[in-house]
C-alpha cells in the first residue's frame, strides 16, 4: 500500500476538530496563556522567530519563513532536514546554536518568538520578551511535553493560521488511519521502538513517546514488558540490560539510529536468540526516517511515515529473509 504524496497530505482539506486550550479566535491581537503567563501579539505576525528544536518545519509547512531557526542536530548544509529544505527559500542569518543568543535574535527583529519545544529559563523568557511577544507551552506543560499536534495548531494560533494548521493536522491523522485501516492485520500487534544510547546501553521508547504513540496510530502496541519498565525520573524510555533483551520480544521492532549506524545493535549478544529477530520482524530505520520521527512536525511525519511503512511490510511478511530498510 502506498500512502498518499506530500502534496497531496498538505493540500487536504479534512473536518475540523477543535482543541479546547486553542480555542481563541484568530483576530488579533491575540491573548495566549503559557506556562510563563500571558503573552499579546498586537497583529498578525510577519517576521516570525523560532528557538523550538523542530519549530523551522511547522512554520514552513504553513508558507512562512522564519528569521530565527534553531538548530537542533544533523549535518545537512542549511540546516534543515530534506523534508523541511526545499520549502525554505534561504537560510536566515540568525541561526541559534547552542546559547540563544539574544543579540542575534535582536537583530532579526522578529514579530514573535515561538519557544514550545524548548527549555528556556524565567529569565530567557523576560530577556526574549523584551524583544518580541514570546509565545511558550500552555501552563502546566512540560517543555518537550507537547504532542506534534497540540504544536503545530498552537504554531497556527500565534500565526493567525490555524485553519490551515489544522487541515494539515488532520491530514496526517487522515494518513495514519488508512495505513491503519489498510493493515488491518497490524491491529493488536506488539511493536517496541529500540536504541542504543551513546552511553552504549540499549532501551525502547514507551507509550507516551511520539515514536511509540505514531506506531499505534498504525494498530500496534507497546509491549507490558516495556510499560513496566518505566520509572518516575524517565516516563518515556525503559532502559534494558545487554544481557536481557527479552522485553523486546513481541512481533515487531524498531530500531532507530540518529547517525544510521547499527553496528551496535547487530553486536548485542542476545539479539539473535529473540524469536522476534528469528522471524524477521525487525526494522532497522536509519538517520532520515529516525529524523522525521524525532522531529514530529507537518513536513517531517508524512515524509516518515511514507518510508515506515514498507519497511514494516516487510518485516512483517513472513519471511525473515525480506527487508526494505536501512539495513
Amino acid at each position: 500500500m502506498k500512502s498518499n504524496s506530500l502534496q497531496i497530505l498538505l493540500a487536504a482539506t479534512l473536518s475540523i476538530f477543535s482543541l479546547p486550550a486553542l480555542t481563541l479566535a484568530q483576530d488579533f491581537p491575540l491573548t495566549i496563556e503559557h506556562k510563563f503567563g500571558t503573552t499579546v501579539i498586537p497583529e498578525k505576525p510577519v517576521r516570525v522567530a523560532t528557538i523550538d528544536a523542530s519549530g523551522a518545519d511547522d512554520l514552513l509547512a504553513l508558507g512562512i519563513q522564519p528569521v530565527v531557526i534553531k538548530y537542533w542536530f544533523g549535518d545537512y548544509e542549511r540546516v534543515v532536514w530534506p523534508w523541511a529544505d526545499p520549502y525554505l527559500e534561504e537560510v536566515p542569518d540568525a541561526v541559534v546554536r547552542g546559547d540563544l543568543g539574544f543579540e542575534m535574535i535582536l537583530a532579526a527583529d522578529p514579530d514573535v518568538i515561538l519557544a514550545l519545544w524548548s527549555n528556556i529559563t524565567p529569565e530567557d523568557y523576560d530577556r526574549l520578551s523584551q524583544i518580541a511577544p514570546v509565545v511558550a507551552v500552555p501552563p502546566g506543560v512540560g517543555n518537550y511535553d507537547m504532542s506534534w499536534d497540540d504544536r503545530a495548531l498552537r504554531t497556527g494560533l500565534a500565526v493567525g493560521l490555524q485553519d490551515e494548521a489544522q487541515a494539515q493536522v488532520d491530514a496526517i491523522r487522515a494518513q495514519l488511519a488508512d495505513v491503519a485501516a489498510s493493515h488491518p492485520e497490524w491491529k493488536g500487534m506488539t511493536a517496541s521502538v529500540a536504541a542504543i544510547r551513546r552511553q552504549g546501553d540499549p532501551g525502547a521508547y514507551t507509550s507516551g513517546d511520539i515514536r511509540a504513540q505514531l506506531l499505534a496510530d498504525m494498530g500496534f502496541e507497546t509491549p507490558q514488558e516495556i510499560e513496566a519498565l518505566a520509572t518516575e525520573d524517565s516516563p518515556y524510555w525503559a532502559s534494558l540490560s545487554l544481557e536481557d533483551l527479552s522485553p523486546l520480544d513481541g512481533d515487531l521492532i524498531v530500531w532507530v539510529s540518529s547517525d544510521g549506524n547499527f553496528d551496535n545493535v547487530m553486536a548485542l549478544t542476545d539479539r539473535p536468540y529473540l524469536n522476534v529477530v528469528q522471524r524477521g520482524g525487525e526494522v532497522l530505520a536509519g538517520k532520515e526516517v529516525t529524523g522525521a520521527f524525532s522531529h514530529a512536525t507537518l513536513l517531517s511525519l508524512p515524509y516518515g511515515i511514507e518510508r515506515l511503512v514498507p519497511m514494516l511490510e516487510a518485516a512483517l511478511d513472513g519471511d525473515p529473509e525480506t527487508n526494505a530498510d536501512d539495513r
